[in-house]
């Protein structure tokens, strides 16, 4: 769908008739940059814009070990593809920066970058310097975080309900039962809550289990994970001492390689029985330091799992070492490579299964307040359909904690990019120099968002922004695009969160301001060592690839 059509028609027409002189010396640099740098960013911004807002579609990744995973979060895509050119490094790394600061935006920092640089190029073929395009800028991105606080339209108050808002931030990860799911996240984002209003994400974490549907999720309290509950014992109701191991719970592994010399077989009775020794002897010595958890993330012995039962040690089996690692910091014990007792054991006041259908949950719970409080069980059929559901909650968390530190609201659906745009387009009317086209581009780059929206919905694109145009010109900055055509976001609920918006502005600026004054790609390439046979020096003799002309992004394979 051409989105073109509906260009500001402030925007002179110089900067998009304007010819590139193929002998003029200035103008080699921008011809540089426009078959290289911005031809970076437009490829990964066409990868990133079909997944934009509610209505954007999914993408089919392959991954590394040739699975596939089916997925619009924008955090997984760019991870997920392998980048050749510079520019695509740094807009991906704004992106993980807006995500680790801002938790969502990462579809905005992507989009907006690359509708500025291509802008940029517009105005370098009109011969602006690429000082004055980068001062320019500048000056556009002070002026749009100035007036941002301006386009608040309310902000949550310290009792009232936060459904909407991460209704909001979670429509556009997840593609069922949203309403649902956010009212779980709200519930544990509540109730996890400091009497100040304080939130510690960290306090809320998420679980996948694998059956049911996603309207079976439930809330547990303390820290719930999918793993497996070994021997007998499977609680500990008070005072629970734990030890983490990452090695096998028994003796050396089988497949350690090592020969027992054995000639008659009182020698193979003597190594039968010492070896059941060495077995009691670490299950005696964890034991002797009251541990009676042991989370091992290998294998079990059933040997030492009797003796463990013996014991009253309670054994686990992890599935997962980021999982193992998360546990450590939470229990503040470390994570022993080999089978011998901790110096200072992990504390918690209850350890337990919890049965949820089929499936079976182990609980950890504590009573510090900087611990997990409370677990988000995510429920469904399919491993798609789980990690889809468990990025939307994480998303609705972060969002959440943006809310605790300013609670300040935008009108969502692309409306503040729409008030924006018009802010400039006036500012840059009455501007004279090259900061007047450069404040028409950047406003022209923030209306490409809510024609993305537009777009991704199934609509009309010149109308709808049309529509659009005429109602923020009349004064109606809460108009923006929804399903069926252009809404009052403040009448729909949907919102923008103050600190996301204006900490992806700041990232947006920072990275396009570093590329405009960028005039030439440089790579480097390898020098060949002395040969020294045939199959390493045809390797080395290996050039890379000029990023001219060449495929920007692929996936990984």
């Amino acid at each position: 769908m051409d989105t073109k059509g509906s260009k500001a028609p402030e925007l002179p027409e110089v900067l998009t008739q304007m010819p590139m002189p193929s002998t003029c010396a200035p103008q080699q640099g921008v011809k540089t940059l426009v078959s290289s740098s911005t031809v970076a960013a437009q490829a990964l911004a066409n990868v990133i814009r079909p997944c934009y807002g509610p209505c954007g579609r999914q993408k089919l990744l392959m991954t590394a070990k040739g699975g596939t995973v089916c997925t619009s979060n924008v955090g997984a895509i760019l991870k997920a593809l392998q980048l050749e050119h510079p520019t695509a490094w740094l807009l991906r790394e704004a992106a993980q920066t807006q995500a680790e600061n801002g938790g969502d935006g990462t579809a905005f920092v992507v989009l907006l970058a690359g509708a500025l640089l291509e802008q940029a190029e517009l105005l370098l073929r009109a011969g602006l310097s690429r000082a004055q395009l980068r001062d320019a800028y500048a000056a556009a991105i002070v002026e749009v975080l100035a007036v941002l606080p301006s386009l608040v339209v309310r902000a949550m108050g310290p009792l009232e309900d936060p459904f909407w808002v991460l209704y909001s931030v979670m429509n556009t990860h997840t593609l069922s039962q949203t309403h649902f799911l956010t009212e779980l996240v709200t519930q544990a984002c509540w109730a996890t809550r400091e009497a100040n209003g304080d939130f510690n994400p960290e306090r809320v974490c998420v679980c996948t289990l694998r059956g049911a549907t996603l309207e079976d999720s439930c809330l547990l309290p303390g820290l719930a994970v999918a793993w497996k509950l070994c021997g007998q014992v499977t609680t500990v109701l008070r005072g629970a001492r734990v030890g983490l191991f990452a090695c096998t719970f028994g003796p050396n592994s089988p497949n350690t390689p090592a020969t027992a010399r054995l000639s008659n077989p009182d020698d193979l009775t003597k190594f039968k029985k010492g070896n059941e020794q060495l077995v009691e002897k670490q299950v005696s010595q964890l034991a002797a330091m009251n541990i009676n958890v042991v989370v091992v993330w290998g294998e079990i012995d059933e040997k030492t799992l009797i003796c463990a039962d013996k014991s009253g040690i309670m054994v686990i089996q992890a599935t997962s070492r980021s999982g193992m690692t998360y546990l450590s910091e939470m229990l503040g014990t470390p994570l022993q490579p080999h089978l011998l007792p901790p110096v200072v054991p992990g504390k918690c006041q209850r350890v337990y299964g919890r049965e949820l259908g089929e499936s079976l949950a182990v609980v950890f719970e504590w009573d510090c307040p900087s611990t997990p409080a409370l677990t988000l069980v995510l429920r469904g059929a399919t491993v798609e359909g789980l990690r889809s559901a468990e990025q939307a909650a994480y998303h609705g968390i972060d969002a959440y904690f943006q809310l605790s530190q300013d609670p300040r609201l935008l009108p969502g659906a692309g409306a503040t990019e729409m008030a924006l745009a018009k802010f400039l387009s006036e500012k840059g009317c009455q501007l004279e120099g090259p900061s007047g086209p450069a404040f028409l581009a950047f406003a022209q780059a923030l209306r490409s968002l809510p024609e993305a929206l537009a777009e991704n919905a199934g609509l009309t694109v010149p109308n709808v922004m049309a529509e659009m145009y005429g109602a923020h010109q009349a004064g109606d900055c809460l108009i923006g695009v929804g399903e069926e055509g252009i809404i009052n976001a403040a009448q729909e609920q949907v919102w923008d969160t103050f600190l996301t918006k204006a900490q992806g502005l700041r990232v947006v600026g920072n990275v396009v301001l570093q590329l405009v004054a960028v005039d030439e790609v440089i790579v480097a390439k390898k020098i060949p060592m002395k040969q020294q046979d045939s199959k390493s020096d045809s390797k080395k003799a290996n050039e890379y690839p000029s990023l001219v002309g060449k495929n920007i992004l692929r996936t990984n394979k």
